[in-house]
């Protein structure tokens, strides 16, 4: 019998992180091996994954109900080896005809999208965490107006979906900001020191602490737009009254000072 599973938030890293042949040595390390030990923490094999990636956005909440998804590589000027990345994951359509019947009960509006690929903010993490690629994987997009609590509600209609057996990942950054990590901003490291602590104070809170977010230390330093925050809004949403927790943390990404959290609720 299937238990229930966590929720969790998974950093996908920078473009193909860990596949780069000119990649920093160490800047990605730690990431790498906390998403290989992902399924560890989840604790039992999914039957199927929901993933939220910050790639994808739709004026609706859109669910991919393509059977054989490809892979969108949705990255530019990396080594070419990284545009002959495969994880072939069939589809989960009927993973994604649950989430539309979960989204229309709570009369929240929903549409799916039987073309679209999986872009790299679930095949690189998914890469390293699932390598055989042999679990039915659905991806869910973001909502464009970006809003907290549209996210947080549809993570509540979809709760039931951990009792079957699905596995929800928001796939983000709890840190997005190119100039930050490229070194352009002036007290980067403490900004981004001071927003992750308060996150893990939300996280440890009710998902509705998360709807605070822009005004936390740091917030628009972290993140000048939000759209890599906003897959834990779903996650959280989905917790269900279920305890959040840090399960990944490194207090400076590279020699960027930047620090990065992942998080699980149950």
């Amino acid at each position: 019998m299937t238990s229930r599973l966590p929720t969790v938030f998974i950093p996908h890293g920078g473009g193909p992180f860990p596949f780069m042949e000119w990649r920093p040595s160490d800047m990605w390390a730690e990431l790498t091996a906390y998403l290989k030990h992902l399924p560890q923490d989840v604790g039992q094999a999914p039957k199927a994954l929901l993933i939220v990636s910050a790639h994808w956005e739709e004026n609706d909440f859109t669910v991919q109900t393509k059977p054989s998804p490809g892979l969108l590589y949705d990255y530019y000027g990396f080594p070419e080896n990284t545009y002959r990345l495969n994880w072939p994951a069939p589809g989960a359509p009927d993973v994604a005809a649950r989430v539309i019947d979960l989204a229309k009960a709570s009369g929240i509006t929903i549409r799916e999208d039987n073309s679209r690929d999986y872009d790299h903010g679930v095949f690189i993490p998914m890469l390293l965490a699932f390598p055989d690629a042999g679990i039915p994987t659905a991806q869910l997009s973001l909502k464009k107006n970006l809003s907290p609590a549209d996210h947080i509600a549809l993570g509540k209609a979809l709760a039931p979906l951990r009792d079957e057996g699905v596995l929800i990942i928001g796939s983000g950054m709890s840190f997005h900001s190119i100039p930050g990590l490229m070194g352009r901003v002036q007290g980067v490291g403490e900004a981004a020191q001071a927003f992750d602590d308060w996150l893990q104070a939300a996280v440890g809170d009710s998902p509705e602490a998360l709807t605070h977010w822009a005004s936390a230390p740091g917030a628009r330093v972290s993140h000048p737009r939000e759209e890599h925050l906003i897959p834990l809004m779903v996650v959280a949403g989905a917790a269900d009254g279920d305890g959040g927790r840090m399960t990944y943390h490194q207090d400076s990404l590279g020699q960027t000072g930047i620090a990065l959290s992942a998080f699980q609720y149950g």
